[in-house]
């Protein structure tokens, strides 16, 4: 039995992978929790999992997340309730967890990986920043501290599944795929005016906000390009971007023979946890099967327009310039996603917020982990000054 620690358990990543452990309580166990303000969400899951600790984002959640347990009679037995960064990082570094399913929002990821990794935990990895940010950092001290980092993200899963019984054999082309969001086919012109609403209604996967709206922008993309450079060890110019919006090809591997691998499956996040939490075996699940005679239309892909959705080549810009670049990157789209969020910028003002963050910060190499933390704040405030003045 392997026993588990969610940071991010409330969110949709968060809750799929407890659907996982709900359907095979005989494999998983969960010791610990960590959410930000979803405070009754917590208590329910308190209930019925009973972790042994249980993160909160702030004071006021912990007190009153205590207040709601000591008031049930049907929680049998309290957690520790902790909150903060630091508590994220004891969360992850119990001496009891085996793995840490990472699916925190943005940056927040970052440190308390660092920490699991240094103390010997597996990380099961749905926080994409983590790598965009960190990760020549992150990688390094995964092969010192001899940790497994499996991905959760659906087109990483498909690209670790391709590789398997491939060791020995040279990647030509990783053939990353894409939904194409919300906009597909939209001119810049159409997405002047676009609202929150409309950016966040994708039209096959159920995700959170932020991930959402930067699939909306193609800047998730863009990430996934360099959490994929890092997690394959591959050149950027190895790593081609498609658009295929049925979503049901989630990458592919081309061999030097030209072979070509696929992985292939229904949208469903839980088949990509549920591999990152059972490797090196597969587990039964009743997840839906894809039906290929369903498939009305087809199978159809396309190329990303470059034009219109700038922030994919950004990524790659900033992927191929190296060092603080991806930091900058990652921290602007961060802070531009909240104020688009918030309703504070428009939609197209987030790629051109970003666009002007990487012509602003000079590129810093051979960072540690406070030097990122460190550009990350400098990035955000300043994006903050720019919008208060407007």
């Amino acid at each position: 039995m392997k026993n588990i620690c969610i940071l991010g358990s409330t969110g949709s990543i968060g809750t799929q992978s407890l659907d996982i452990v709900r359907k095979n309580k005989e494999e998983y166990n969960v010791i610990a929790l960590a959410c930000g303000n979803r405070v009754e969400d917590m208590a329910k899951q308190i209930e019925e999992f009973a972790p042994e600790l249980v993160v909160i984002g702030n004071e006021d959640g912990a007190k009153k997340l205590k207040d709601i347990i000591s008031s049930r009679d049907t929680i049998a037995s309290e957690p520790e309730i902790i909150y903060g960064e630091q508590g994220l990082i004891k969360a992850a570094c119990l001496q009891n967890v085996d793995v840490v399913i990472n699916s925190l929002v943005g940056i927040a990821g970052l440190v308390p990986t660092y920490h699991a990794i240094m103390a010997g935990k597996d990380i099961a990895l749905a926080n994409k920043e983590t790598l965009v940010a960190g990760g020549e950092l992150i990688m390094r001290l995964v092969k010192e501290k001899g940790v497994s980092l499996l991905p959760i993200d659906s087109e990483h899963s498909a690209i670790f599944q391709c590789l398997q019984g491939n060791k020995e054999n040279k990647i030509k082309r990783i053939l990353l795929t894409a939904s194409g969001g919300p906009f597909r086919n939209r001119c810049l012109e159409e997405l002047e005016n676009v609202t929150v609403e409309q950016a966040l209604a994708h039209p096959k996967w159920n995700m959170g906000a932020k991930i959402s709206i930067d699939s909306a922008t193609l800047m998730n993309k863009g990430l996934e390009v360099i959490e994929a450079k890092w997690l394959f060890d591959v050149a950027p110019d190895d790593i081609q971007v498609l658009v295929h919006p049925q979503s049901i090809i989630h990458s592919m591997v081309e061999y030097q023979d030209t072979s070509i691998i696929a992985q292939l499956g229904m949208p469903d996040m839980r088949v990509p946890i549920s591999y990152a939490l059972s490797y090196p075996k597969r587990i039964e699940n009743d997840f839906e099967h894809l039906d290929f005679f369903k498939l009305a239309g087809g199978l159809t892909f396309e190329e990303p327009d470059r034009k219109t959705f700038r922030c994919l080549d950004m990524a790659y810009q900033a992927l191929e310039t190296g060092g603080s670049a991806p930091v900058v990157l990652n921290g602007a789209n961060e802070a531009l996603v909240e104020a688009f969020l918030d309703g504070r910028i428009g939609f197209l003002d987030i790629q051109r917020g970003i666009e002007e963050s990487l012509n602003f910060f000079d590129i810093k190499y051979n960072l540690g982990l406070e030097d990122i933390i460190g550009i990350d704040a400098k990035v955000r405030q300043r994006i903050e000054m720019k919008i208060g003045k407007k």
